[in-house]
């Protein structure tokens, strides 16, 4: 008589088969090579992201046919050509290179410090005003005109904008283009827009480079500087960064560096990949 397994005891046995399984575990050999869980796991790492979003299980033969075809490819040659070699080199060096970053990474950024980082960009931080505005953007001073009467007639600036707005951003919008700091806009338009009062529309057409604009002053507010738990992540990566460089400039300086004479080498070597077939 055959007796099934309670579907939690099974999972429960799997969960413990898994877990002493180690990454050293060979699952495959190919012409005496091993193909070991580990490669199968950085494997699946590797995959595009559609494709990490697959359950394992209907990954895994998938990922190992792949790395027993490969091994079975890579065992018709009968040497590593100089290319492989140096690429090998290179992401060995890149992967070494990302693990001393990230353990820089892991290191905790002190309140002293983020404190200090904060005061440093925004003791002396003015509050700043900023301006909400709409326009209606078009080529000439004649159509520019047009549209001050069809507004001044009654007509809803929303609908006129995107009726006859060229700004296909705002446009869309009714002209709303949002909230903007002094400095963002051209000087005209910048220069415009601090000359009104809100709700009121700019009483000529205001040149700029982009054409003729018709603006309207929706609202105003004053920004205050942020406080620091609203920039506590981008102050904590920004000193983990600054921490990174200090130390790299440190390492270098301490190492024993040699570096070509200038002129030594030719910079359009770079693109002669003939180079790498002779392995010089």
């Amino acid at each position: 008589m055959i007796r099934t397994l309670p579907a939690a005891a099974l999972m429960a046995g799997l969960a413990s088969m898994a877990s002493a399984q180690q990454a050293s575990d060979v699952v495959a050999t190919v012409n005496g090579t091993e193909i070991t869980l580990g490669e199968m796991i950085i494997t699946r790492s590797q995959l595009p992201q559609q494709y990490q979003q697959l359950p394992p299980e209907a990954l895994f033969q998938g990922i190992l046919d792949q790395l027993v075809q490969q091994q079975v490819l890579a065992d018709t040659l009968d040497e590593t050509p100089a290319r492989v070699e140096y690429a090998i080199e290179n992401q060995r060096r890149s992967l070494l290179a990302g693990e001393a970053i990230n353990a820089m990474m892991t290191e905790e950024v002190s309140d002293e410090e983020l404190q200090a980082a904060y005061d440093e960009a925004f003791a002396d931080a003015e509050a700043t005003k900023e301006y909400n505005a709409s326009h209606i953007l078009v080529e000439t001073e004649e159509e520019a005109q047009a549209v001050m009467e069809r507004l001044e007639a009654g007509e809803d600036f929303a609908e006129v904008a995107k009726e006859v707005s060229t700004d296909p951003g705002s446009g869309a919008q009714g002209g709303s283009l949002g909230w903007f700091a002094d400095g963002m806009m051209v000087a005209p338009f910048q220069e415009a827009v601090a000359s009104l009062e809100t709700g009121e529309t700019t009483e000529t057409p205001v040149e700029t480079q982009f054409g003729f604009h018709i603006i309207r002053l929706d609202d105003t507010r004053t920004q205050e500087a942020p406080s620091l738990d609203e920039v506590r992540e981008d102050l904590a990566s920004q000193i983990q960064q600054g921490k990174i460089e200090e130390r790299l400039a440190e390492l270098e300086s301490e190492a024993d560096v040699t570096r070509p004479e200038e002129g030594a080498f030719d910079p359009a070597v770079l693109t002669d990949l003939g180079l790498l077939e002779e392995g010089n």
